[in-house]
């Protein structure tokens, strides 16, 4: 069956974003370094992302009050002021951030836009992935835009209904294997992985668990010949 509906994530697979996070967290467990080893503070701030996803979902807000909440804890709410302050001007300038597209994918956009309909799926802040997309210069390509607040087969299958097309006629294509993947095959859907070169260790997915057939491709700019291979 043709692709009717083509799926593609944002982060880390458009532009740039995991590598913001982790120079974040670096200048985070410097401010921390007088009371508590780098390492540690590293620890304690993941542990209080997973906690916290519940309550703020993805993105960079959401990760600002983590690492807020995690300073008072490692400090035993003795944390100065001024470095809550630091840390939210640290979070300030992760969203003020320029989009920096990855390699292809300005050039590859327009080539999958003409051949079936777009789809932006992305999770994380809808203020700042809006902005994000905007800024990116790539917003026209795109038929529709959907900013969630997790990617699971319920999400997918929510959607294809939604825009009335078939799993086996959607395709996902994604850097994350446990969001972008998994759950598109899960619901019957296709799926083409691109890695990016850093991957929150929550999102990460043992070898073992990978399913057998997985399509990897290195870039988006080999999504249109691997189309046309499998047309």
């Amino acid at each position: 069956m043709p692709i009717t509906l083509l799926g593609l994530d944002a982060d880390d697979t458009l532009w740039h974003n995991e590598t913001l996070f982790t120079v974040t967290q670096t200048s985070f467990r410097t401010l921390l370094q007088p009371f508590i080893a780098g390492d540690l503070a590293g620890e304690a701030l993941y542990a209080t992302e997973l906690r916290n996803l519940q309550h703020y979902g993805y993105g960079i807000k959401g990760f600002v009050l983590s690492m807020i909440e995690t300073a008072i804890e490692v400090t035993d709410r003795t944390v100065p002021a001024p470095i809550i302050q630091q840390i939210i001007d640290l979070g300030k300038a992760m969203l003020a951030a320029p989009v920096e597209l990855l390699d292809h994918v300005a050039a590859s956009i327009p080539t999958l836009a003409a051949r079936a309909p777009l789809l932006l799926l992305t999770k994380g802040d809808l203020f700042d992935q809006e902005a994000k997309l905007a800024r990116s210069g790539l917003a026209a390509h795109f038929r529709h835009v959907e900013i969630v607040s997790d990617k699971t087969p319920a999400t997918y299958g929510r959607l294809l209904a939604k825009y009335g097309v078939a799993p086996e006629a959607f395709l996902m294509v994604g850097n994350s294997l446990r969001s972008d993947i998994l759950p598109v095959l899960a619901v019957g859907g296709r799926a083409v992985h691109i890695p990016y070169a850093a991957t929150w260790a929550h999102e990460h997915v043992p070898a073992d668990e990978l399913p057998a057939g997985l399509v990897e491709l290195a870039h988006l700019g080999l999504l249109p010949a691997w189309l046309d291979a499998m047309a």
